[in-house]
Parts: structure tokens; C-alpha cells; sequence
């Protein structure tokens, strides 16, 4: 079941998954060094490779080749969502005396071989056209205007999507009608903004669905949830102005197709690390904040369903079935994740995967591989097969000076593995979960011999269901209640501030001066209420002379002081 191609210095080659894990007989090893990439179609039914020689698409249950093509220089290739087509790209070069190279993007016919279109595709980003889950529409960016071609006619341009300047465009996943999110940078001070329209409708900003605009967006990243209801818009800018964030200023944005938007209030300031939908897609997740991060689900009224504190994690996965979350630390962190069970926010397991560089769930919902990949870690690459309940089921480290470059799960459609329930025990294994051994600080000479007191950076802060009981309510706050506590605290600042250099200044004063304003005898009208009165309008006009010095003496005063 599930088997993983595993693509490396040593070749590339297929090993059964759990419970086997044994390489697999039914593909034969492919022992060159030099294979660039693997793909598999949508369903998992085919796979296909470059093996530096050629591009080969086998059958993943029986071990016949059913394509072969010659195709030495491919570097990317993809399937058609219905597997009628492999797109190979590979990189493009003009010919020698400057004239335009031979078109490098190539879609082939995987039932006939035969090679139906051949374009010109400059960059590797985007390289793959894009396919509607039927293939009924396929539509690829050329020159800042999206073409869309139907059916897989390559040699009609159907309909065109041209804006001022089309930077990236999704469509939406899932059945008919196809929607299109189109992303169009700012220029000369005008702001950038994402519009959703529904295909073939593209007269004008009014036939648009939704329109969001925003400025601080250097690039867009543009997420459909599975429904195609809703749009999640990560902009970010290379440079942050304020100078807090070497990573560039990022903010979150919602579109709904019926119209709505929204940013994104995170309640943490710092980048952006993740962003994911929910499966179920009235629900994402966002992981956001300065070390350590904040990782907070979302509903679709941008309000938080439910906050897990702040931890060391930068990336969240949700399983196929979106019963399960797993909140994670890889990169640059030390590899810690946190299984949560969704439904009733408890956590399952904490293992830890030490200098991952991928992650991927198994599309039965239960199984999950971890790996560490050259080049971003030269050294110890290998994979893990995990359970979710925090179980180390298998383990594989490549010989000393081999390299493993890829590692992923054969896919499969959705609806094919039911959802099973959520189990807390860890299932059983061979292995030990060996996480790692615990790094001793640095300890001074002086410090040597006597007791360690533990000193933190910084406390953790944990997930909302498990912090201390208080008077208050333990719901998240909506948008208004956090914006009115912003305000409450803002105040409440000013007027300490305030208090405290009326303080200052009184304490200026000498005594001569502060003595007969004390002996000023209290003037009593015999009524309680209107001496109440007059007492609290002399402390507001005593108030408001501080104020006026303060003004005077050149300070900024607040909106409400004034």
C-alpha cells in the first residue's frame, strides 16, 4: 500500500509502505545518478521520470513501460488531472547566432506518445499549464494575459483573461463552473489587488465576483479552499520598512466569491510563516508571530476558533481527511511537532523529526513521512515513517557520502480511505522514538559546581483550553472586542502617562509655592452633592492647565487629551 519513490545519488527506486516498507518489486530500480524529476498522476495509477536520458511513464502495479520518450534535458514534469497528458519543461536556450531557441515547454498524448503542443516557456516558475479537475479548460500565463484553451485543443485560444498586467492566476479545484484567481501588482502608486471571476466572464471589473485591493505586496501567494467558496491571499514585501523583520512584511487576506473580504486580524506582530485550509473549508489555520510563533484556526468570519499558544513551529499540515492537525518546527528549527485532534482540540502526540526538510501526510489520514533532503542538508539524509499517535514505524538513513534529493507518497483520490477515529494510544513499533539527546548549556566556571536555576528567554504560552482558569470567559475575542481592548489599552496608557508627568511636574514645584495652595481654605455651599460637583470640575480644569503646560513645553498630546 502507498508505496514512495525515493530519488537520490543511489538512483531511484520504490519502497512498499507500512507495514512492509520493503523496496518493491513491481518497479525495477533505475540505477543512473542522474534522475531529475518524478511525478504521479493525480489518482497514483501512473508515474513518470526523467532519467537523464529519457522521460518513462509506467504503470505503478505492473512493472510494463507503457512511454517512453526522448527527452534528455527535462527537468519538470506533471500529469493532466484525468491523465491524458504529461507536460515536460526543460530549461530554455537560444540558439547559437541569437535567433529563438526551439520551444521548451512540450505537452504530450500519454495514450497515442505523440507530442500535441509545443510552446516557449522562459521561466521555471509557473512553467506547468493549469488544468481544470475535468480538463475541460486548461489556461497558462503568457505575457501578463492568462489563454485559455478547451478540451485540450492546444491550437485555439478559446478565451483570454487580460488585465493591465497579470502576475499569477489559480483556478479553483473541484467541480464545474471553473474559477479564476487573478493576481495584479500595483505600479506607480496604484495598489495591487486579487479579483476571482467565474469562467468564461471576463468583461471588465464588474463581471468580477470579488475584488480585494492592497498595497505592501511585492508577491501573492493565492490559496482555493477544496470547496471553491473562498480565497486566502498571503502578501508580502522582500523588505520590511520598519525594520523589524529581515523576512519582509507579510498580511493575510480572505475573498469569498460571494463578495466579501476581509484582512486577516493576527494577534501576534511578525511574519507569516504558514497558512493552510481545512479539508472541510470553513476553517484555516495560521502559524504567525516572532519567535516563538502563534498558530490560531480561523472561521470564515476571519474570527479565531482556537488559539495553541506559542511554541517553536513554523509550518501546519492538515490530514487528508482534516481530522487531525500537526503543527511543526522544521528548517531552522529543531524538528518538534504537535498532533492535534481537531474535533476536540486535544493533543495526540508530540514527536520530534530533528533537520526535516519535508513533510507529507499519507492520503489513509493515519501515516506521515518525514525526511531530510540534499541540498538543503547535505549531511544525515534519510527519511521517517511515523503514525500519527507518535510512533516511529521506520527508519532510513543513505550511506555516508550518498545523497537522498526526494521522497513523497503515492496519491490517491479523495473518498477512496474512509476517515477512521481518532486514536490517542501510540500504536506499536520496533523502533524507539529517539528524539534527541538534550544539549547541555553552556555553564561559566563559576556556575559549575552550584545548583542549576532553569532561565528561560522567553514562557510559552499554552493553547487556549489549558491555561489557568480566570473570572473571564475563555472564548477568543472577535475582531471589535480585540479592537476595542487595543483601544481600552491605549487609553489606559495615555493616562498613566499623563499622571505620571503631572507627577513630575508637581514634585518640580518648590514647597514654598505647593504650601499656600494647600492652605487654601475648601469653600463648603452646604450641599454634599454640589461641592462633589465643584470639587471635580476644579480636578478637570486642573487637569486641562497640566495639559496646556505640557502642550506648551512642546509634547505630542493624544487625540482624547486634546
Amino acid at each position: 500500500l502507498f508505496p514512495l519513490p525515493v530519488r537520490g545519488s543511489e538512483g531511484l527506486y520504490m519502497v512498499n509502505g507500512p507495514p512492509s516498507f520493503t523496496e518493491s518489486a513491481a518497479f525495477q530500480r533505475d540505477s543512473g545518478k542522474n534522475c531529475k524529476a518524478v511525478a504521479f498522476s493525480k489518482d497514483g495509477s501512473l508515474f513518470a521520470w526523467c532519467s537523464g536520458e529519457k522521460v518513462n511513464i509506467v504503470n505503478v502495479t505492473g512493472p510494463e513501460l507503457l512511454r517512453s520518450f526522448h527527452l534528455p534535458k527535462a527537468v519538470c514534469l506533471e500529469f493532466s488531472p484525468r491523465n491524458n497528458i504529461l507536460a515536460t519543461w526543460q530549461v530554455y536556450s537560444t540558439a547559437k547566432d541569437g535567433t529563438a531557441g526551439l520551444p521548451n515547454l512540450l505537452l504530450h498524448d500519454v495514450k497515442t506518445g505523440k507530442c500535441l503542443k509545443s510552446f516557449i516557456q522562459k521561466k521555471m516558475q509557473n512553467w506547468c499549464p493549469c488544468w481544470a479537475d475535468d480538463e475541460s479548460i486548461c489556461a497558462r500565463n503568457v505575457n501578463n494575459e492568462v489563454h485559455f484553451f478547451e478540451n485540450n485543443d492546444f491550437n485555439t485560444i478559446t478565451n483570454k483573461l487580460h488585465l493591465q498586467k497579470v502576475n499569477d492566476f489559480v483556478l479553483s479545484p473541484g467541480a464545474q463552473p471553473t474559477k479564476v484567481a487573478v493576481y495584479v501588482p500595483g505600479s506607480k502608486g496604484a495598489p495591487s489587488f486579487v479579483r476571482l471571476y467565474q469562467y468564461p466572464n471576463f468583461g471588465g471589473p464588474q463581471s468580477a465576483l470579488a475584488n480585494k485591493s492592497f498595497f505592501k505586496a511585492d508577491k501573492v501567494t493565492m490559496l482555493w479552499n477544496k470547496k471553491a467558496t473562498a480565497v486566502l491571499v498571503i502578501a508580502s514585501t522582500e523588505v520590511d520598512k520598519t525594520g523589524a523583520s529581515y523576512y519582509g512584511e507579510q498580511t493575510l487576506h480572505y475573498i469569498a466569491t460571494n463578495g466579501e473580504s476581509a484582512v486577516v486580524q493576527l494577534p501576534k506582530n511578525g511574519p507569516i510563516y504558514d497558512v493552510v485550509w481545512s479539508p472541510n473549508s470553513v476553517e484555516f489555520c495560521a502559524v504567525y508571530g516572532f519567535m516563538p510563533a502563534k498558530a490560531t484556526v480561523f472561521n470564515l468570519k476571519c474570527d479565531p476558533v482556537f488559539d495553541f499558544g506559542t511554541g517553536p513551529r513554523n509550518a501546519a499540515f492538515y490530514s487528508p481527511h482534516g481530522h487531525i492537525l500537526v503543527l511543526a518546527g522544521f528548517g531552522n528549527l529543531r524538528g518538534q511537532m504537535e498532533v492535534w485532534d481537531v474535533k476536540n482540540y486535544k493533543l495526540i502526540s508530540k514527536p520530534v523529526a530533528s533537520d526535516s526538510t519535508y513533510f507529507a501526510w499519507c492520503p489513509d489520514g493515519e501515516h506521515i513521512v518525514t525526511a531530510t533532503c540534499a541540498p538543503r542538508l547535505r549531511v544525515s539524509n534519510g527519511y521517517k515513517i511515523w503514525h500519527y499517535t507518535g510512533s516511529l514505524l521506520h527508519s532510513y538513513e543513505v550511506p555516508s557520502g550518498e545523497e537522498m534529493w526526494q521522497v513523497c507518497w503515492q496519491p490517491s483520490l479523495d473518498g477512496v480511505f474512509p476517515a477512521k477515529a481518532v486514536k490517542y494510544q501510540a500504536v506499536p513499533s520496533e523502533l524507539p522514538s529517539a528524539g534527541p539527546k538534550p544539549a547541555q548549556a553552556y555553564r561559566p566556571p563559576a556556575l559549575r559546581n552550584k545548583p542549576v536555576t532553569s532561565s528561560k528567554l522567553h514562557e510559552d504560552e499554552p493553547p487556549q483550553n489549558m491555561r489557568p482558569q480566570s473570572g473571564s470567559s475563555d472564548k477568543p475575542l472577535s475582531k471589535t472586542a480585540l479592537k476595542n481592548q487595543r483601544k481600552h489599552e491605549a487609553k489606559k496608557a495615555a493616562k498613566q502617562e499623563a499622571k505620571a508627568d503631572a507627577n513630575q511636574e508637581s514634585t518640580q514645584s518648590s514647597a514654598p509655592q505647593s504650601a499656600p495652595r494647600s492652605a487654601a481654605p475648601a469653600i463648603s455651599s452646604g450641599d454634599p452633592e454640589v461641592d462633589k460637583k465643584i470639587k471635580n470640575l476644579r480636578k478637570k480644569l486642573k487637569a486641562i492647565e497640566q495639559l496646556k503646560e505640557q502642550a506648551a513645553a512642546g509634547k505630542q498630546l493624544e487625540k482624547n487629551q486634546v
